[in-house]
């Protein structure tokens, strides 16, 4: 059955509440009985909710099959246009314009409000009636209470906590489903059903639709399919092979979870092909819209390059409105029964497959007094919220039975040279395995005899940091490191272990360094035996915002987290390439990490799985899987976990040395003035010399 039958049937149920509340939207839309400055505002977001009451009658039928590519990008333009940023300076959805036109105690929760309507895009193109309902009436509601000239903001905050918390379980059971559930096909019968050589077909999806996108698709358009084919084998064979390593049987896995970015439709067709003839069926969900669903900055699903970072670094922490403990513990309930309900589906479940995209300018965000921000007591909600609900999800979706892949391309965004840096990357995330096995085996012999490593900066980084190893009961047959090949993780090239937290101490500095999505300036992290001791960047003229902007994004509100990951990054061509385009600040951690030493401040790589038998290509049993935090699980599990993991990488430019110390006090240098000097590594300086 097509999505929008299926929807059919669950629509009707609303369709009398729906039309119920347009009747009265579009009344409002003729009125002036709420004051200024409010009038203006009300009906405004009134005559945009009727614009997605006609998109929603629009998208029963096939309407946009008439209409030429140019009038579709007028289209979705139209629908994006007030928060792109030549137009955001002027828009209710920016707090700070919000709070100048309609004043300081209404402004930033009715920009929430006008945000939280905007999702009214997506539930149209989607059919969604319930989710379309529930924000009219939401709308109304508020509408109502400002015919009162005496209106509180606490009036206003409750009708939108009560909002939250009434649909709560079918919002999270919703979200749960479209997870699991191959039903919920929206995005899957566009990307297997559309001619994408048509480039109409990428307006569908109903996200902003920028030059990115189209011109991502025209370029993939123009590759044969043998190259296209090709590029999806590395992915989805990556994918299979992470089952293979570590022993899982991947026949007992029914779906994969896609993520992608819209323009590589072409390729991800092929790779759900190749899926399907290893048992695998699609789930290919998009992004959070509520913001219930939304985690900061950190999308999850297929998206769209952002219209406008701004925008959303301004809502990041709307949650601050209505997040209180009976809500956290009301989200958890909703949570575990959705999973009860799709247990099954979880249960056949194998894990996420992973095409990230880079290229776009590196965003420094402007910290505004009138956005929302999580208090204190908020932001430990909010931690808590996270730890409970992983716990809910490993309770279903197994950890030691499920695997991942992840893969990177470049935007066009990314420059004039955009063609052959595309070929590079290609080639990047398809380097000789065997090879680097080899080289990478040298590296770990060394470190395995190591009792620390000390790794030094140059110049002007500041990195001093003394990482401690953890002891081997049977160096014959057992290692530290792990030889990083590019299977789950591509490209290839890196070793990797979970330090000793005890006895790790000392500063981490990178000149600049770009993580999930944001830019970050002279970041210095100093660690005390492992852990975050303090921190600081150069992002803002305050301290205190640069304070909060590390706590929000790299701690994710904790006050501290341990380094759960040192490893050494190995792939040099990757490096090189990256400075002779000029392209270093705009790659993602995924290919930076490959291109020097770095440390991740969060969970270790194994997490959740430390009991599982892990042996590198060499037999030996890799047994630094866990950490002073990670061993809590067997008796206060909630201190184990932190749910993020977060690599930062000291580029080889910036690297004085990484010397391997051995109990006795001698040393062994593996890296010196950024280059491998370890006898057996020598290879890896060639493409230094080749620049």
């Amino acid at each position: 059955m097509h999505y929008r039958e299926k929807f059919k049937e669950e629509n009707k149920a609303m369709e009398e509440r729906f039309l119920l509340s347009i009747e009265r939207i579009a009344g409002i839309a003729k009125e002036y009985n709420v004051a200024e400055p409010f009038d203006e505002y009300f009906r405004e977001m009134a005559d945009f909710l009727l614009g997605m009451k006609d998109l929603y009658e629009r998208e029963k039928v096939d309407w946009a099959a008439d209409l030429s590519l140019e009038e579709l990008q007028a289209f979705n333009a139209s629908l994006y246009q007030d928060v792109l940023p030549e137009n955001y300076e002027t828009s209710y959805a920016n707090p700070s314009y919000a709070v100048e036109v309609l004043g300081d105690t209404f402004g930033r929760i009715l920009s929430f409000l006008y945000t939280e309507i905007r999702g009214e895009i997506i539930f149209a193109y989607e059919q969604r009636l319930f989710d379309m309902t529930i924000i009219n009436e939401l709308f109304l509601e508020i509408y109502y209470l400002f015919l009162d000239p005496n209106v509180s903001y606490r009036q206003v905050k409750e009708a939108i906590y009560w909002y939250v918390n009434d649909y709560s379980d079918e919002i999270m059971m919703y979200r749960t489903r479209e997870q699991l559930d191959t039903d919920l096909d929206f995005a899957t019968r566009i990307i297997m059903e559309s001619d994408l050589s048509d480039l109409r077909y990428i307006y569908q999806f109903g996200e902003y639709i920028g030059e990115n996108e189209l011109k991502t698709a025209a370029f993939l358009n123009a590759m044969s399919q043998e190259e296209i084919d090709a590029m999806a084998f590395t992915y989805t064979d990556g994918y299979r092979e992470g089952f293979a390593i570590n022993g899982m049987d991947i026949s007992k896995k029914k779906t994969v979870n896609i993520r992608y970015n819209i323009g590589f439709e072409r390729m991800v067709r092929a790779a759900i092909n190749q899926f399907r003839a290893i048992g695998l069926e699609p789930i290919i969900y998009r992004s959070g819209v509520h913001s219930f669903n939304k985690r900061g900055m950190v999308k999850i699903g297929y998206l769209s390059t952002s219209p406008n970072k701004q925008y959303e670094f301004d809502h990041r922490a709307d949650q601050a409105i209505y997040l209180d403990k009976n809500l956290v513990n009301r989200k958890l309930e909703s949570l575990q029964a959705a999973y009860e309900e799709y247990a099954q589906e979880a249960n056949v479940f194998g894990g996420p497959a992973v095409m990230e995209i880079f290229g776009e300018e590196p965003f420094t965000p402007v910290a505004k007094e009138e956005a929302y921000r999580l208090s204190d007591y908020q932001q430990k909600l909010d931690v808590d919220f996270r730890t409970r609900s992983n716990q809910i999800v490993n309770q279903y979706i197994r950890p030691e039975e499920r695997s991942f892949t992840i893969i990177a391309y470049p935007m066009p965004e990314i420059g004039d040279d955009y063609k052959e840096i595309f070929a590079e990357i290609v080639k990047v995330n398809t380097l000789d395995k065997v090879l680097y096995r080899n080289i990478q085996q040298h590296l770990i012999d060394a470190l395995d005899r190591a009792e620390y490593v000390h790794v030094l900066g140059k110049g002007a980084n500041k990195t001093d940091i003394k990482v401690m190893m953890h002891e081997m009961d049977d160096p014959a047959h057992q290692t530290n490191f792990e030889n990083c090949l590019a299977d789950v993780n591509i490209p290839v090239g890196e070793v990797f272990t979970s330090p000793k937290l005890t006895r790790t101490n000392g500063v981490l500095h990178v000149s600049e360094v770009f993580l999930n999505e944001l830019s970050y300036k002279d970041l210095c992290i100093t660690f005390e035996d492992g852990m975050v001791k303090d921190y600081s960047c150069k992002n803002f003229d305050l301290e205190e915002e640069n304070r909060k902007f590390i706590k929000e994004n790299v701690l994710f509100n904790r006050e501290t987290l341990p380094i759960g990951e040192f490893a050494i990054g190995t792939n040099t061509y990757a490096y090189v390439m990256a400075h002779k385009y000029d392209i270093v600040y705009k790659l993602p951690i995924l290919i930076a990490e490959k291109m020097g030493p770095h440390f991740a401040v969060g969970d270790t790589c194994y997490s959740y799985c430390e009991d599982t038998i892990v042996h590198n290509p060499d037999g030996k049993e890799i047994v630094a899987k866990e950490n002073e935090c990670s061993i809590l699980r067997k008796t206060e599990p909630e201190k184990a976990y932190f749910n993020c993991h977060t690599d930062i990488t000291i580029p080889y430019e910036e690297l004085g040395s990484i010397t391997a110390i051995l109990k006795d006090g001698s040393e062994i240098v593996l890296i010196e003035d950024g280059r491998f000097v370890l006898p057996g590594t020598e290879m890896l300086n060639k493409p230094f010399e080749n620049a």
